[in-house]
This record gives structure tokens, C-alpha cells and sequence, in this order.
């Protein structure tokens, strides 16, 4: 498996080459029954090749679409890059769809064959297999339940390892001869994009465009093969992919794979990684469990705390920028980072991290604050599954919580008239799969990609996102209404988990709450008194009161802003029951889906703009064995505190 003679322009080359080179350094390390297990470079790619060499006798061809259906695991990666290395298609598909979402991706992609973690994802492939003809081939990894299943096109993952190992020790020149027939140009990824709007679209990336993007973000950041990172957010996300196929095939770093969803904050901790991506929803859930745990602790710790806090706060973000600091000050902080900062870190498990980032949604503040005030190095940045996620990113010494940093490196960034941002760069998209029109709709005859976002560049050139374009509307006096800005200005607070504002083509702005249960939860239980769930919740004055003086302010910060005065939220309503991806109105990836919120919501929005104090609504409850019912239930609506012209210029 000599690799001298290849050029290391795809992803099974680049394994080559590491393990030429690092062989017996950590690839990948996954944790089962409590005890971590590593697979070094020369494991993964002797292991990769066995299974590549099977499936070469399986039929898989050229340009054909394997898909793989689980969480992280070596084993998902290993199979990723066997279908690469035969020229293959990878569609990561996410592990939580069911299998009516299932049918209509793999019918699109033609997929002939299928990685299925368990009896669980196996059984829904079952279910469409009818519907499904190309499928010819289903690899299943864990065995447990499955041994009386008998369809022809199973076949344990041992055992397709088991005849690769055969095949390759029969025709050692075999693997050779395939990685060297691949292409940089050659098609590597198939993404499918559930947007907030329409069906899924599947994005279709290359070696060479996720390669580029992988290895900019690298050289900017310093990465070496001593780094490591833990591989925890869905495969199907074209973040997860970047941050833990494609940037440790590139660099030689090793990722980490949690036992699961369940033990993942604390298997974080034990792994301590060094280089980090998280959503601003699970950095919501690591600041709220330090708030809550903290709250609960002695007056003085907890008065420690919250000295240290208000001193990070102040200069944390300077000291991590390296800006000048009186000399007292930066004495002050080194002895707050020994006593509160560092065993924080070490408590949440990022205290070896020397870059984290942060996408997919906008980052309230102080949040972003937050981490980067204890020493974490936080940025964010800005990308889509199209442009290969990294368009802009923000530089050390020049984080700034309202933008995504300045292009980068061989991005090229421009707007229309109507300010939405286009982007040209190596690392756009080839194509949207069997939808010529659609691809032709998205990007201009010169190479510019419509992202659909609309932004500004400021005087130092850092980049904004003011919202998606189709979702900026008007109210009927002509007053632009923002709702995404409105909405990460509500989340700011730690006790809204979520929230949808109305107001295009109506008289006023108006917004539904999802609250944050265990946050309120807490608040309530530090007051005596008790509650009996979500509903329950919802329902309470206290908490209307709660919620009411946040969304005052965010009035106040709207008056503030002459565009955005006018938008202020004039009602409100707290939901009876949490916004979730099971219902449909938030994608795999937990982003809004605005229009089947509007319609599921229906009622409670009429209301909200008829002038009533509260609505009957059938709130659909979900039991043990599956079913489900609806139970009327009533839900308040509330008028918020808003401000006149004469506050804005109190604060100017």
C-alpha cells in the first residue's frame, strides 16, 4: 500500500498517505460499555480497504450512492471512506428520520447500497425496500435482534470485513490500482438540505470542494495531528461531516466518538478536546447546567462565582484577544482562573479546547460571552451545506457577537440590491441532484451562489446575517419586520428555549414562546412553588410575568434602533407544549420551520391578532403506547410592554 506515487486529492488517498506516515498515531477512538477504544490510522485504513474490496464484489460501482444510516461510530467511517475509495456516493442520511422520509431520499438518489447501524434502522429499510428497488445490498453493524432475519440482501458488516480481508490478501495490488482511478473532480458527498421551506434537496459536493474548505479551515486555525475532537452532532450534517471525516483526513488529528447522545457531556469531559463545534443549542445546555449547579451551591461559592463572572465579564474577552489590561486587573483574573475559570472548564469539559466554533443558528451574546470570558476561545462562523459551511469565519482578537467574521480564505463575498449575500468559492456545490432548473435558480452564469441570506459587510469587513430573505416581511404601515432578529433577541433570555414572530402584512408584531422548562422550572422551585409540567408551566402568572419583562428587554433594544422601532412585540402567548422535530415544525437539524408553525398554530396566531385574552386550543398529548389525543386546553394571551420614541432618545 505504498502511496508515494498518489496525489492526495481524494479522501481515500489522504488515508493512505496517514497511514504511511502516522500509522500507529490515534484515528479514531469510540467508547463502548464505559471503556474508550482506539483505531490508529493503519487500523482505519486496512480496515477501510477490506470492506472496499468486499463491496467491489457486491456490485458497488462507480458514481453509485451508498448511504449510511446511524450515529458516529469508527465503523460509519471506515464504510464512508470504502465507498469513496471505490469511487462511490456518499448520502448520509439522518438516523432519526423515519421511514416515509427515507423512501423519497434513497428513491433519489438511486441508492444500491445501505450501512445501517441496528435492528432499528435495518427494520425501516425493510419497510421501503418494495418501494426502494436499487437497494441491493444492507450492511448491519450491531447484530442484537436480527439473527432470525434472513432477507438475501443482508450482510453483517464482520462479514463483508471478513471476505474483503480474504479478496485483498487473494489480489494485494487491487486496492492500489482503485485509489489511484480517483479524482479530485470526482463526485464525494451527497447532502440532503431539510430547509425550512419545500422538500429536501440533495447538494452534491466533490473531493476536491470539501477537501479545499477543510484544509482552509485548518491552516487558519493551526490544526496538527496532535489535535483532537470529539464527533458527536448528526452525520448527516454537512458540519459534522467537514469537522469529522473530511478535516482529520486532511490534518491526521484524531476524533472521538461518545457512547451516546445520553452520556455525551460527560463523555466530553473525559475526552477534553482540543478543537470543538457545537450548535448554539448544546452551548445553551452547557451554560445553563453551570447556572443551575451553581444557584444550588453555598453562599460562598456562589458568591465567588458570581464575583468572578462580573470580573470575566468585564476583561475576560480583552485578556483571550490579548488586548492591554491593567496589570491589577490581568493579576485579578489569573487568580479567578485558578480558582473558578479553570475548574469550570475542566467541570464542562472544553479546558484543553484552543478553538471552538459556532454555527447554524445566530449565538445570543451572552452566550458567546460567556465561554470566551472563561478563557474558551469561541468564535463563529458562517456557511451553508452549498457553499462547503465555511464561508466566513471570525479571526482570534477580532470576535465581535454580532457578525461571522470576515470572509474566508478564497471566499469571495458580494450582495444583490436587495442585500442577500452571494458567494464564490472552491468549496461551492456541484450541483442540486437531478434538479437542473433548481441548480440553474441558484447560481448566476459566473459562479455566484444565492445563499438566500441577507447581510451586510461593515467598514472593517466582518460579516453580518440579518436573516433569510423570503422570511423578511413588512408590516401594513411598511415598517420592515426582521423575525429572525427578533427571535434571537427573545432567546437571549435563559427562560425561552424558542420563539416565532408574526407580523408581515399585519398591523403589529406578535410572537409565540416556547419557555425553557428546566430553567423556569428551577427559577420557580428557588420560590416554593411547585408545578406539575409544560402545561402546567405555560398556564402560571408568574411565569407570564417572567416572560414579559424579557420581552421588555427587547422592546427596549428595538426602540433603540430606528429601523427596528417599530417591530416591537406587542402580544405574546407562552405554548402549551415544546416546539420539536417530531411535530414538524423544526428540521433534523433543529431549525425553525416557519410556515408549519403558521398553519399547526393557526388559531392561536389568529387570536393573538384578534384582540382576545385567551383561546381554546386542543393541545395533542402523546401516551405510553404510542397513540395520541386531544386535549382542549385554554391558553392566555398576554400584552407586552413597549415603548414610545421618547425612551429611544432617553438612551441616546
Amino acid at each position: 500500500m505504498a502511496v508515494e506515487d498518489l496525489t492526495a486529492d481524494t479522501f481515500p488517498k489522504l488515508l493512505l498517505r496517514h497511514a504511511a506516515q502516522r500509522g500507529d498515531h490515534p484515528a479514531i477512538r469510540e467508547k463502548s460499555r464505559g471503556i474508550w477504544r482506539t483505531k490508529t490510522w493503519r487500523d482505519l485504513a486496512e480496515e477501510a480497504g477490506a470492506l472496499a474490496a468486499a463491496l467491489s464484489t457486491r456490485g458497488l460501482q462507480r458514481g453509485a450512492h451508498v448511504a449510511f444510516l446511524g450515529s458516529n461510530r469508527p465503523r460509519l467511517y471506515a464504510g464512508m471512506c470504502a465507498a469513496h475509495w471505490l469511487g462511490g456516493i456518499v448520502v448520509t442520511l439522518f438516523d432519526d428520520a423515519t421511514a416515509e422520509e427515507l423512501a423519497p431520499l434513497i428513491q433519489s438518489a438511486g441508492v444500491t447500497h445501505v450501512f445501517a447501524e441496528d435492528q432499528e434502522q435495518v427494520d425501516k429499510l425493510l419497510d421501503i425496500l418494495p418501494a426502494c428497488p436499487t437497494v441491493r445490498t444492507i450492511i448491519y453493524d450491531k447484530d442484537r435482534g436480527m439473527r432470525h432475519y434472513k432477507q438475501p440482501q443482508l450482510i453483517s458488516y464482520t462479514e463483508l470485513r471478513r471476505l474483503g480481508r480474504e479478496i485483498v490478501a487473494a489480489n494485494p495490488d487491487l486496492l492500489q490500482s482503485e485509489a489511484a482511478r480517483g479524482s479530485g473532480q470526482d463526485v464525494a458527498n451527497l447532502f440532503f438540505t431539510f430547509g425550512t421551506t419545500g422538500p429536501a434537496k440533495g447538494v452534491v459536493h466533490t473531493h476536491a470542494a470539501l477537501i479545499d474548505r477543510a484544509r482552509t479551515a485548518a491552516a487558519m486555525d493551526g490544526l496538527k495531528d496532535t489535535d483532537v475532537a470529539l464527533a458527536y452532532l448528526p452525520p448527516a450534517s454537512i458540519g459534522q461531516n467537514l469537522f469529522g471525516y473530511a478535516q482529520p483526513l486532511v490534518v491526521g488529528h484524531c476524533i472521538c466518538c461518545p457512547e451516546s447522545a445520553e452520556t455525551m457531556f460527560a463523555d466530553l469531559r473525559e475526552i477534553g478536546p482540543t478543537y470543538f463545534l457545537a450548535p448554539p443549542s448544546v452551548l445553551e445546555v452547557i451554560a445553563r447546567n453551570v447556572s443551575i449547579r451553581m444557584e444550588d451551591a453555598g453562599r460562598l461559592k456562589r458568591g465567588l462565582y458570581r464575583r468572578c463572572m462580573g470580573l470575566a465579564q468585564r476583561v475576560g474577552a480583552r485578556v483571550l484577544a490579548g488586548e492591554p489590561v491593567f496589570v491589577g486587573t490581568r493579576l485579578a483574573y489569573a487568580v479567578a482562573r485558578l480558582l473558578i475559570y479553570g475548574p469550570l472548564g475542566d467541570v464542562i469539559g472544553l479546558s484543553r479546547v484552543r478553538v471552538a466554533y459556532t454555527s447554524g443558528e445566530a449565538i445570543a451574546p451572552h452566550l458567546l460571552t460567556f465561554f470566551r470570558s472563561i478563557g474558551i476561545n469561541l468564535k463563529q462562523l458562517y456557511g451553508s451545506t452549498e457553499t462547503g459551511f465555511f464561508v466566513a469565519m471570525q479571526r482570534d482578537g477580532q470576535v465581535k457577537p454580532d457578525s461571522v467574521g470576515p470572509a474566508a480564505q478564497g471566499v469571495e463575498v458580494r450582495f444583490t440590491p436587495d442585500r442577500e449575500i452571494l458567494v464564490r468559492s472552491p468549496g461551492l456545490f456541484k450541483e442540486y441532484h437531478g434538479d437542473p432548473a433548481a441548480t440553474a435558480q441558484a447560481m448566476t452564469p459566473d459562479g455566484w451562489f444565492h445563499t438566500g441570506d441577507a447581510g451586510y459587510l461593515s467598514d472593517d469587513g466582518q460579516l453580518h446575517i440579518v436573516d433569510r430573505l423570503k422570511d423578511i416581511g413588512a408590516l401594513s404601515s411598511g415598517a420592515p419586520v426582521p423575525p429572525k432578529l427578533i427571535e434571537n433577541k427573545l432567546k437571549f433570555s435563559p427562560y425561552v428555549r424558542e420563539a416565532v414572530a408574526f407580523g408581515n402584512r399585519r398591523n403589529m408584531v406578535c410572537a409565540l414562546i416556547d419557555i425553557d422548562v428546566p430553567a423556569i422550572g428551577n427559577w420557580l422551585d428557588k420560590q416554593g412553588v411547585s408545578f406539575t409540567g409544560h402545561a402546567d408551566l405555560a398556564s402560571r402568572a408568574e411565569v407570564a410575568a417572567l416572560i414579559g419583562e424579557a420581552i421588555a428587554k427587547v422592546n427596549g433594544e428595538l426602540v433603540r434602533e430606528p429601523a427596528l422601532a417599530k417591530v416591537q412585540i406587542r402580544r405574546f402567548l407562552i405554548l402549551p407544549k415544546e416546539l420539536g422535530a417530531g411535530d414538524g415544525v423544526l428540521t433534523h437539524m433543529r431549525k425553525l420551520r416557519r410556515d408549519v408553525v403558521a398553519e399547526r398554530y393557526r388559531p392561536l396566531v389568529d387570536a393573538l391578532y384578534g384582540g382576545l385574552a385567551g383561546v381554546s386550543f386542543d393541545l395533542e398529548v402523546l401516551h405510553e403506547d404510542g397513540s395520541a389525543s386531544a386535549v382542549p386546553t385554554e391558553v392566555q394571551i398576554h400584552d407586552a410592554t413597549s415603548f414610545g420614541p421618547e425612551r429611544a432618545r432617553r438612551a441616546a
